[in-house]
């Protein structure tokens, strides 16, 4: 596969660098011409990913989260990273309403929403070494009724 586009976002992971990662991914997206339906599904997706990161991977230290996004074509490709505590049963923590930390008053849908708002949702964790997420959204772009891409495609 062949990346035409891409940007790598590295910042600390306090609470309030979520609303910056919304931000940043978003503009990078615009290059797409997405709808603003798609673009409120990408800000809420990274803000729930990153969020995740923030709250879950470190426990009561401040880690790094990374963020990628890749364009191909009129699909974008975000990555959240954290190499924190890990997962240790992803399939459970992605049903719904489940959540590991029940005290923070948590509602346990991180990853409901995700996977409502993006076209494909994988989680990889391991224990002790940290969680990727990697979420897709094929962007219906007014590019595809024939005007000029500017961005993937250049």
């Amino acid at each position: 596969m062949e990346i035409k586009d891409y940007m790598r976002l590295e910042i600390p992971g306090f609470s309030r660098n979520e609303s910056f990662a919304r931000a940043t991914v978003a503009a990078f997206a615009a290059r797409l011409d997405p709808t603003l339906e798609e673009m409120s599904d990408i800000k809420t997706a990274v803000s729930e990913a990153v969020t995740n990161a923030v709250i879950h991977a470190y426990e009561d230290e401040i880690g790094i989260v990374f963020i990628m996004a890749y364009i191909e074509n009129l699909t974008i490709t975000v990555e959240v990273v954290d190499q924190g505590k890990g997962i240790n049963d992803v399939n459970r923590a992605m049903e719904p309403f489940y959540t590991s930390t029940p005290e923070l008053e948590r509602s346990g849908m991180g990853f409901t929403i995700m996977e409502s708002f993006m076209d494909e949702v994988e989680v990889e964790s391991d224990h002790g070494e940290g969680t990727t997420i990697r979420m897709v959204k094929h962007i219906s772009s007014k590019n595809k009724q024939g005007e000029k891409s500017y961005g993937a495609a250049d």
